[in-house]
Parts: structure tokens; C-alpha cells; sequence
């Protein structure tokens, strides 16, 4: 690995791979030029290292990655001539684990679930045609997404909102997390991608013993957490039409951060924003 100057954190899906298709078509060229000139760029993630693998494939990835919003942080083996404290084997990979083990996280959401007096069903009790049916995922897809190693996904099968109120507050009075999303539930310990995005521009300094720039592109708000920690944050349009003027530097004072937000939205804006980075 060259000392390079530069560090780009990137979400995957909604940014740079069309989150139902995981085309990249029109982000070949700026791809092209990060591999070219020795770019380090980290994938984010909600997906599973299994989800990940496929798309790193395809994209000619080999750098590290984050999965399941924080949950697990990926190092291909031998990325670092240097000891990754706290770091496993998993495959190909050395992983950091932010998340507690999926089994734990599992068991910990039926038991408050049970208390609390609700029903609840994850991934973990459905298999992959019941995933494929309920997230519209094909077959192989979902398997994959069913392959999770830090954050369980569930939905109620019972409960009104009384007793969801009681699950939630349950739930933060044992250290864990429980949010909704467009489909499923989150539920987790740990999972945290801020801590995560820490940890690997730390090991990048250590590793290269360079002052290096982050620049980090997310694909919407929930991204703003950890792009909060880049000295250069750019948030694209999550939709065609947008509703930001190209190039609009905007202020978020809760997050003490600056960030530019572009009108072109997935591979294209992916694009842009790189050749803005790198120019």
C-alpha cells in the first residue's frame, strides 16, 4: 500500500451503487481515477459482509469496509504492516467487532420482547424465501442479508403503541438499541459508525504516518453522524429533481460541521463529488 494522501469514506448503496440494482454505471470513471492515483476508499454500510462482498467484487474493492451501521469494521488480510488491536480472523478478513455477537443481540431482543409483552419476528426466525417475500429481495439476495453478524432486522407481530413505547424504553435501559426503518426494526448493542470511521483513519495514520484529509460522501441524513468527522463532507440528493443548488455549503451547527449537498443524486453525484475531492 502507497502512503496515500487521502482518505475517502463513501455509503455504498444510495451513493455509489444504485441501492435496488447495485449498478455503478456512471461512477466508472471516478473509480478509475481513485485506483489510479491510490485512493483509499471505505465502504459504509447497512448491509451484511456477505451483501458487501459480491459489490467489493465487482468494484475491483480492496480496501477496508463497514458493515451493518457500524457493527463490524473489515481489514483484507495484510492491508496493514502493523497489528489491528482487537482484530480477528473472518475469512479473508481481519474484523473489529463495535456490535455485540448477532446470537446475543437475537436473544437479548426476545427476552425484552417477552417481558415487555409483545411479539416480535426477525431475520433470524424467518428463512429465505420468508425474507425474500417480506423485503421483495430475490431468493440469493436474501439469504445473504440473512447472514448477519452484529445487527438483527424485525418487525412486531403484536403490539400497539403503548407497548412499543415500553419495549423502547426496555430496550435503552439494557445498553441496547431499537429503531425503526422503512421496513423492519434495527435492533443492536454497539453498532456504531462514527467510532468505527475513527478507528480506521487512526490505523491509516499509524500505518502511513501522514497527516491525512478525510472526505467523506453520504447518501442522506442518517449519514451525517459520521460524516461530521470529515475535514470534507458532501451529502447527495436522494432524488433526481434535489432540492439543494449544486455546490451549496450548508452549516449544521448541532454537529459543528460544514457540508456541501449536490442536486445530482447516486453515481452520478458519487461521481462528482469524488472529482471534487481529488481535483
Amino acid at each position: 500500500m502507497l502512503p496515500p494522501r487521502q482518505l475517502v469514506f463513501t455509503a455504498l448503496e444510495g451513493a455509489l451503487v444504485n441501492a435496488q440494482t447495485d449498478s455503478f454505471s456512471g461512477a466508472e470513471e471516478a473509480l478509475s481515477e481513485l485506483h489510479r492515483r491510490n485512493v483509499p476508499f471505505i465502504l459504509l454500510s447497512s448491509r451484511t459482509r456477505a451483501e458487501i462482498e459480491p459489490v467489493r467484487r465487482k468494484l475491483e474493492h480492496n480496501h477496508p469496509f463497514i458493515t451493518e451501521n457500524g457493527g463490524g469494521v473489515f481489514f483484507p488480510d495484510g492491508y496493514f504492516n502493523l497489528r489491528i488491536p482487537g482484530a480477528v480472523r473472518l475469512g479473508r478478513h481481519f474484523c473489529t467487532a463495535q456490535g455485540r455477537p448477532y446470537d446475543e443481540v437475537c436473544d437479548a431482543l426476545n427476552e425484552i420482547a417477552g417481558k415487555c409483552g409483545v411479539g416480535v419476528t426477525g431475520f433470524r426466525d424467518m428463512n429465505a424465501r420468508e425474507i425474500s417475500a417480506n423485503t421483495g429481495l430475490r431468493p440469493r439476495a436474501a439469504e445473504l442479508a440473512r447472514d448477519r453478524e452484529f445487527e438483527e432486522l424485525f418487525f412486531f407481530t403484536s403490539a400497539d403503541g403503548a407497548a412499543i413505547a415500553r419495549f423502547v424504553a426496555a430496550v435503552r435501559e439494557r445498553g441496547f438499541d431499537a429503531r425503526p426503518g422503512p421496513t423492519f426494526w434495527r435492533f443492536s448493542a454497539g453498532c456504531d459508525t462514527v467510532r468505527a470511521v475513527r478507528e480506521v483513519a487512526q490505523l491509516f495514520r499509524q500505518a502511513t504516518r501522514l497527516k491525512l484529509r478525510l472526505a467523506g460522501i453520504g447518501a442522506g441524513d442518517e449519514d451525517l453522524p459520521w460524516l461530521s468527522v470529515m475535514d470534507q463532507a458532501t451529502l447527495l440528493a436522494d432524488s433526481p429533481k434535489g432540492t439543494a443548488t449544486t455546490g451549496q455549503t450548508d452549516q449544521i451547527p448541532a454537529l459543528g460541521m460544514k457540508i456541501t449537498r449536490l442536486d445530482s443524486p447516486g453515481c452520478a453525484g458519487w461521481a462528482q463529488a469524488i472529482f471534487n475531492i481529488i481535483s
